[in-house]
């Protein structure tokens, strides 16, 4: 049996009015995407990882790609009017974003920043990412998520 779990990031989407649903693993360390998604039993491209970068000009910006896809740095400026960007070192996601390798959610995290998905998102419905903890996702309505959230769509992969 496992226990009720409820992150920042469930809180802030009930907030938000945004439904979603709960899928938890009993995981005892952090797993790449495509192994959740396969766990699941869900379509990996409808599984979206979180990525945190870093601009030129400091601002730090929140990307979201289908887990078996990487994100292209250059596409990914672009999107947000950057002239360049890189991914933040590991060692300062817990600090900046509040979350853990592995567990990193783009809702709830320290702060809001501009996050952009890739519009590959288009293609389905419902959409899936982490929801703030190892072994935790939540499943949403891309609609409903993308504009309650303020989230950009842009193509940002390679």
């Amino acid at each position: 049996m496992v226990k009720e779990v409820k992150t920042n990031a469930m809180r802030i989407l009930e907030s938000k009015g945004i439904i979603y649903k709960a899928h938890i693993l009993e995981l005892n360390e952090a797993l790449d995407g495509v192994s959740v998604a396969h766990l699941l039993n869900v379509n990996e491209d409808m599984f979206f990882k979180t990525l945190v970068t870093v601009a030129k000009s400091k601002e730090h910006y929140v990307f979201m790609v289908p887990v078996k896809e990487n994100l292209d740095l250059k596409k990914a400026a672009k999107a947000v009017g950057e002239k360049d960007m890189e991914m933040i070192p590991l060692k300062e996601l817990l600090p900046l974003t509040g979350y853990v390798h592995g567990g990193c959610s783009p809702v709830g995290m320290k702060k809001q920043f501009t996050t952009v998905i890739n519009d590959t998102c288009d293609l389905f419905d419902k959409i899936y990412f982490s929801g703030g903890k190892i072994g935790v996702s939540v499943e949403v309505n891309k609609d409903d998520f993308i504009n309650k959230m303020n989230v950009i769509k842009a193509d940002i992969i390679r």
